[in-house]
């Protein structure tokens, strides 16, 4: 008790820094496995083990940290919790084989983890910066693959477009990593919970790389995201009104400016009919609604697979969760984005609020060229942190004030 005011409880501990490392390993897990040829090929069976093994050492730590298995009510992890009830029912019929049984143990490791994480959860930016150290941290090495390798890291069988030549990443998920981080440090930045130099050293490369990786999605999911957030900020911060301001006088400028180099960006080299079917997704997704399907698959899909439908991938988290889970697991995937939501705007205004209102656009932008909101994926850790930062700080987390009883005078008689 000693340094301890009297009339105020003690704070608790802050959160442990190993709980930064079990967010990292998280991270790594869902790096994923397949993707470009890099200047030293990686059997993907090494990859694998890595990133499981990630996932494993991620869930040991957490309860290493957490023995006493304390967590906190959760509505996110919850539904995450029942998503695993048609994954597991799905996958026992073995109809995509023996690997859907591993992507439901990973899965369950995952929100596991979560469960255990959920204890340090207090609303504020803690985990903002582990996810931001992070995946920087990714776009290092692929900014290093580049420089040691540009031929490897921009292919021609990728269209010129910047992909991992140390690590198997593709554009679209270099993209990702980058518009995140991105929108993230602006609204560190606007809220004054980051200095210039920082947020300039990590907004300016990333802003790079994103663009070498022509990802329209995750430009657009940017995009859409910061206006979102700032306008969440405007009424309650004159940085975020004199951005605001500034940035729609810029993209104007731009927009007249470099309209025939941005529209070339945009094509990507492609033509009007190969956009409008979204580079042959929508030949995907019409094959996957038409093929005939059991009532047993309509209710709780085919079992977890890799995200694919006759060897195409299916680029839409909706349709993914709809063939793999089913009608339940699109209800309980829907319903978790309307909850996250929905907490996010009754909120009051403040930066956590702001960086969850990001988050949650970007991933409801991305799920429409994305697959990832039904399994262990980076969209759910993106949501896991809106979730994080939308929860209310427990009573321990700040002093409390107690009230003063006051002491009852004793007459000197009583005293002998």
């Amino acid at each position: 008790m000693t340094g301890t005011q009297p009339g105020v409880e003690a704070r608790p501990a802050g959160t442990p820094k190993a709980v930064g490392i079990v967010w990292a390993l998280l991270a790594l897990n869902t790096l994923g496995s397949a993707g470009a040829k890099t200047v030293v090929t990686l059997p993907r069976s090494l990859i694998q083990m890595a990133t499981m093994g990630a996932l494993v050492a991620a869930f040991t730590l957490a309860l290493a940290l957490n023995l006493r298995l304390r967590v906190r009510p959760s509505a996110f992890v919850f539904l995450l919790t029942l998503l695993l009830v048609p994954s597991v029912i799905s996958s026992a019929n073995l109809e995509v084989g023996y690997g859907a049984l591993f992507r439901c143990a990973r899965f369950a490791l995952f929100v596991g983890t979560l469960w255990l994480l959920s204890r340090w959860w207090n609303g504020d930016l803690t985990f903002v910066r582990y996810h931001i150290r992070m995946y920087f941290a990714v776009l290092v090495t692929v900014a290093a693959g580049l420089v040691v390798a540009p031929g490897t890291a921009m292919p021609e069988y990728y269209g010129g477009r910047l992909v991992g030549a140390l690590w198997p990443l593709t554009p679209p998920q270099i993209g990702q990593y980058a518009a995140v981080i991105i929108g993230l440090t602006v609204l560190l930045l606007l809220g004054r919970a980051a200095d210039r130099a920082s947020a300039v050293v990590i907004i300016v490369p990333s802003v790079v790389l994103l663009a070498l990786t022509h990802t329209r999605t995750a430009t657009l999911g940017l995009l859409i995201g910061l206006v979102l957030a700032i306008s969440s900020l405007v009424l309650t911060s004159s940085a975020a009104r004199r951005f605001f301001a500034w940035t729609v006088l810029i993209a104007t400028v731009a927009a007249v400016a470099f309209s025939s180099a941005l529209q070339s960006w945009y094509l990507r080299g492609q033509t009007q009919e190969n956009l409008s079917n979204l580079t042959g997704r929508a030949k995907v997704w019409d094959a996957l609604l038409a093929e005939p399907r059991t009532t047993g698959e309509k209710v709780f899909g085919v079992g977890l697979s890799d995200k694919s439908f006759g060897g195409l991938p299916i680029d839409n988290s909706w349709l993914a969760v709809y063939h793999e889970q089913g009608l339940i697991g699109i209800t309980i995937v829907a319903t978790l984005i309307a909850v996250l939501g929905g907490v996010a705007l009754l909120r009051p205004p403040s930066v956590p609020r702001a960086c969850a209102i990001f988050l949650i656009s970007y991933c409801a932008i991305s799920s429409y060229t994305e697959a990832g909101l039904g399994d262990a994926s980076p969209y759910l850790l993106h949501l896991g942190l809106a979730a994080s930062l939308l929860a209310l700080p427990t009573a321990a987390a700040t002093p409390l004030a107690t009230t003063a009883v006051p002491r009852r005078r004793v007459p000197r008689w009583a005293r002998r």
